[in-house]
């Protein structure tokens, strides 16, 4: 895998999100959205290619914790709100600097109530997608327009009138129904209800039923042909695969969904079953690099394999189909705890480099990316904030390696086992969203010992584990931690080899004709001084 390469796509994401004026979503929860539980979307729009316009409305089912007499949504200012209806009653609504402000003629009492936004406009247009966020029109080598969304950093807003906080999900969830030229094809999340062809357009009813975070309620429009396979999954369910693959680039579809499978066995292996099983495993070739839709991943490598053990690999298709457990399953209810979602997922990149390529495999490629971290601000920065300012390179890297500390830390016996028990527990998927206080109280119960000290050091600090090495009298030296107060692991090569010792405040003394190698395969990100 081009580590390398995928290192410097990401520092180029950052550079241009920090570059460019960016919308974010996320941050402080405004009270009057705190006080409401969002149960179900329906977003209904027509998309004019010509026009560069979307026309329609969107409904929203949601469970007020209290009574209100005001209602507040995000939705772009680039978008025209027509009318609002409460409860299939016309309100009073003001819509500036982003937010749909409903204020009701009489208080909305505690329960469920059905908000309809009749809306369209000319949506915003991503300029450097998938980082910079947006609609891409587009169009492919035939001519055919070929559309499609990104949303991860400005939210569903984007396009539809929405609670834009990741701490709230649909958990009844999402019908899509777009309409276009009948000539395309509408890719979106869930099954395929039907398709109704009238005059010279097509409207295609996407649905799924599980909870989804906000930024993956989005469509794909192309002149796609489905290309699909049976899936059994690690657990014995039959899931169809599906390819919805540009006409032009059909030939390459069989051989695309060989090494997607493949993948998706070896993320199983790790991760326990594809957590979407009574829908389908998705994904799109879109005009943008890619992006973790659920049930319908973003890509558009351009069908640009590597070999990994001898066998074609693809690293993009593998990075954003492991967000369907770190990001989808498992999903961060503050931007702050991002590195959940991408430094998990791309530890699990590296577990596919073990997988296919062996061990010492895995172990080179963090020793390669160490060096390249920024290691400028802490990964984790806090509570309540917003996407733009949660995001940099190292909670892809660091939060990576960080991962592969605590395997080292736990051991293989204990560690494999319980990160599967992570991302397959009901307590922390799903309708559970989860923070980075609970995956550390996670892996301290079960390594059965108290690892905050680790995650304030590598994620809540910039700081490196400072390792002392004290020279003694008579070939003797005294190893030891003057930053973690917790006894840790790690490896020391003397004159008779490499051995695994335990060190704890006290340091450990060792005996060597030669000056001891500390930690050579790097499973710390250190500091040694010698003495």
């Amino acid at each position: 895998m081009k580590k390398a390469l995928l290192f410097a796509i990401v520092v180029i994401a950052f550079l241009t999100a920090t570059a460019q004026q960016h919308l974010t979503s996320g941050g402080k929860l405004k009270p009057e959205q705190a006080i409401m539980d969002i149960r179900h979307y329906t977003i209904a729009l027509d998309v004019n290619f010509d026009q560069k316009s979307i026309d329609g409305y969107t409904t929203i089912d949601v469970i007020m914790a209290q009574p209100t007499h005001v209602l507040l949504f995000d939705l772009l200012d680039s978008l025209d709100v027509k009318q609002v209806l409460v409860n299939n009653k016309k309100e009073p609504f003001e819509h500036k600097n982003d937010m749909i402000r409903i204020s009701l003629a009489d208080e909305l009492p505690t329960g469920r109530a059905v908000v309809k936004v009749v809306y369209g406009g000319k949506p915003h247009v991503a300029i450097k997608p998938p980082w910079d966020d947006g609609f891409i029109w587009s169009r492919d080598s035939t001519g055919h327009h070929w559309m499609a969304i990104t949303a991860e950093g400005t939210g569903g807003k984007l396009y539809f009138p929405c609670k834009d906080h990741p701490s709230d999900e649909p958990n009844e969830g999402v019908d899509m129904i777009i309409t276009v030229p009948k000539d395309l094809v509408v890719a979106g999340p869930g099954l395929l209800q039907n398709v109704t062809k009238h005059d010279d357009k097509a409207t295609y009813h996407w649905k799924t039923n599980y909870t989804i975070n906000n930024y993956s309620i989005i469509f794909n429009v192309g002149d796609y042909k489905v290309v699909s396979r049976d899936y059994t999954t690690v657990d014995g369910h039959h899931v169809p695969v599906q390819f919805y693959v540009l006409n032009e680039h059909a030939d390459k579809a069989e051989h695309f969904l060989d090494v997607f499978v493949r993948t998706i066995h070896e993320q199983e292996k790790y991760f326990g079953e594809y957590p979407w099983v009574k829908e389908k495993i998705g994904m799109v070739e879109t005009p943008h690099l890619g992006m973790e839709h659920q049930t319908m991943v973003a890509y558009g490598n351009k069908f640009k394999y590597t070999k990994l053990g001898g066998q074609d690999s693809d690293w993009l298709m593998h990075h954003e189909f492991g967000h369907e457990w770190w990001g989808n399953k498992m999903t961060a209810k503050d931007w702050a705890d991002y590195w959940i979602h991408e430094g998990i997922c791309t530890f699990g990149d590296e577990l596919g480099v073990r997988e296919f390529a062996g061990e010492r495999a895995y172990i080179d490629a963090f020793k390669t990316m160490a060096p390249r971290f920024e290691n400028k601000i802490p990964v984790v920065m806090g509570k309540d904030i917003d996407e733009e300012a949660a995001y940099n390179p190292d909670i892809y890297g660091k939060g990576a390696f960080f991962m592969h500390t605590i395997r080292y830390v736990m051991g293989d016996s204990l560690f494999f086992p319980a990160i599967k028990k992570l991302i397959t527990s009901p307590q922390y998927t799903y309708d559970n969203l989860v923070n980075t206080d609970d995956i550390e109280h996670f892996f301290s119960k079960e390594s059965g010992q108290d690892l905050k000290p680790l995650f304030d050091l590598y994620l809540r600090s910039i700081g490196m584990l400072e390792v002392h090495v004290k020279t003694l009298p008579d070939n003797k030296y005294l190893i030891s931690f003057k930053n973690m107060p917790i006894t840790l692991p790690i490896d020391v090569t003397t004159d008779v080899g490499t051995k695994r010792m335990i060190v704890g405040s006290q340091g450990m003394t060792v005996s060597s004709k030669t000056a001891p190698v500390i930690d050579e395969d790097m499973y710390y990100l250190k500091r040694i001084t010698i003495e």
